[in-house]
């Protein structure tokens, strides 16, 4: 702590000494006298403040707010996290492969990847971690655990893990791995000659994952007639591998993305540099509003050729490029340095973010750009699908069954009464009443909009003096019995919910896209698009 103290101390003279041959209107003035100010505040309160403070907490809560006070992907990266950082780049990075969340006072796993060393150790969805080396996990961070559980290949981890169905907590050893998490997870038919691709994020290699599973549709089969490019949910990863990706449909040469920023040294153009697989097969691409950064470059290069057709919702509207730079001791900052803007010449980066999401952009405040073939596209908010589908997930009853998790509370309840399933093909589940009753033992309940207004109306009748109880009360009553209709009108998008949790229980990751395309309402409407040549066309005519 001296010696932290001690260096601070230097630094302020020296930066004071700095300081002085600037002149007070010069901006680098304004930054050394702040950085002065902040040292010797950090200095006083290690010092003096009444009770004693952790100094990395302490910096970490000023790096943390200073870095909130900017856009939602400007992040400062610690030695501890520089896994996690890993797996976003790169696709891979050493741990436990599997994925877990908090539920309760403990983190649960909710996915394992096939063959990695929780899976080799027979754990399950659904396990809790007790404890981890011997140390009790009750009631800690999940980042803290999950950076507990990363560490080096070849050392291991001993957990206790307490089971839904089983009386007695047990101990399991693994034995850390460098995961490798595949960006491609499936790819194959979807019947009527119709292909399938679905990319999960763009770390290394995304673009040539992409065009080998192209290749090798068009190998297995010769009648081939178009194909879905499944884009939902991806958030991103590498710039170089959107222009890796985007090759694959669009020739050599075709610029695809222009980063602009403050160092004009750095701003660059990014074109097609290889032979494409195929430009002419006709092409589907799913975004959704969880659809980000390269996601919406490789969208937005196919919308801006005419290359295929997008279907879903609006995309996120990342528009920003994010450089890292070495800040030492094994920590990064990862900054926004730039926005990109593709072949059109829009930029889609939303302009205000509320609670780290993207605000909506009315239509009528974007700029319009053209298309290859002079179709309207807009600026702004994201790219906007050429088929607007709407997403039955949005939907209260459905989001609040998913953030409670008792979708994955049910399906952990029915992977105990049952060891397997034939195949994901052959399985449909069919006792809903079962899950009704299911959500009446844990008393599912959840506020609609609708509520959330009405209780703030009630609070602010009363507070005003008006005397509206009853009338409140009555429209109160009116929406608990429209939800409770909810469930049964929404069947169909729970049941999929569920097949798709049950699938991956036996199958991973792979299994449960399988069974997500059997049900998939946009998969068909896709489906159906390629299936109208005459159609396609003209949509991409404009």
């Amino acid at each position: 702590m001296k010696r932290i103290l001690k260096v601070l101390g230097i630094a302020a003279v020296l930066l004071a000494g700095m300081a002085a041959s600037f002149q007070p209107t010069n901006k680098y003035f304004e930054i050394i006298k702040n950085l002065e100010i902040f040292s010797n505040l950090y200095k006083e309160i290690n010092t003096y403040y009444v009770d004693d403070v952790d100094p990395g907490q302490l910096m970490r809560t000023g790096i943390d707010a200073m870095m909130a006070s900017l856009d939602p992907f400007t992040n400062y990266i610690s030695e501890s996290e520089i896994e996690g950082y890993r797996f976003m780049t790169e696709g891979k990075y050493n741990g436990i492969g599997a994925v877990s969340k908090k539920m309760g006072s403990y983190v649960t796993i909710t996915d394992l990847y096939e063959g990695q060393a929780a899976d080799k150790a027979g754990l399950r969805p659904g396990d809790q971690i007790i404890a981890i080396d011997g140390q009790d996990a009750a009631d800690k961070d999940p980042d803290a655990i999950n950076n507990i559980l990363r560490g080096f290949p070849g050392t291991t981890v001993e957990l206790t893990i307490r089971r839904p169905g089983r009386t007695d907590d047990f101990k399991a050893t693994l034995v850390r791995t460098e995961v490798q998490v595949p960006n491609v997870p499936f790819y194959g038919m979807v019947g009527n000659d119709i292909g399938y691709i679905a990319l999960t994020t763009f770390t290394r290699d995304a673009g040539a994952n992409v065009s080998n599973a192209l290749k090798e549709l068009k190998e297995q089969n010769p009648g081939l007639k178009g194909v879905i490019f499944d884009l939902r949910d991806n958030g991103g990863g590498l710039l170089n591998e959107a222009v890796n990706v985007s090759n694959v449909f669009i020739p050599r040469g075709e610029l695809v993305v222009t980063t602009k920023g403050k160092v004009k040294d750095w701003d660059r153009s990014f074109s097609t540099m290889g032979q494409a697989v195929d430009t002419d097969i006709p092409l589907v691409v799913l975004i959704n509003k969880n659809s980000a950064s390269a996601s919406e470059i490789v969208s937005g290069v196919i919308q801006d050729y005419d290359r295929g057709v997008l279907m879903g919702q609006r995309s996120y509207g990342k528009g920003l490029v994010q450089n890292t730079r070495d800040i030492g001791y094994n920590a990064k900052l990862k900054l926004t340095t730039a926005k990109y803007y593709i072949p059109s010449g829009r930029c889609i980066q939303s302009v205000e973010y509320k609670d780290g999401e993207p605000v909506h952009i009315p239509d009528d405040k974007r700029t319009p750009f053209k298309t290859r073939n002079g179709r309207t596209v807009l600026d702004g908010g994201g790219v906007k699908p050429d088929i607007l589908v709407d997403e039955f997930s949005g939907k209260p009853v459905l989001k609040s069954l998913l953030e409670q998790d008792l979708i994955f509370h049910f399906v952990t309840e029915f992977c105990l009464r049952h060891d397997s399933i034939a195949s994901v093909e052959g399985f449909h589940f069919t006792d809903f009443e079962g899950f009704l009753k299911f959500l009446d033992e844990k008393q599912f309940s959840y506020d609609t909009e609708s509520e959330k207004l009405l209780k703030e109306l009630q609070k602010k009748t009363t507070e005003e003096g008006y005397a509206l109880d009853s009338q409140l009360q009555e429209l109160d009553g009116r929406i608990e019995a429209t939800k409770k209709d909810e469930l049964t009108e929404n069947k169909d998008a729970i049941i999929d919910l569920i097949e798709k949790e049950i699938s991956s229980r036996y199958f991973y990751q792979k299994g449960k896209i399988q069974m997500g395309l059997r049900n998939d309402a946009e998969i068909e409407q896709a489906k159906a698009l390629l299936n109208n040549p005459q159609e396609y066309q003209k949509l991409l005519k404009g």
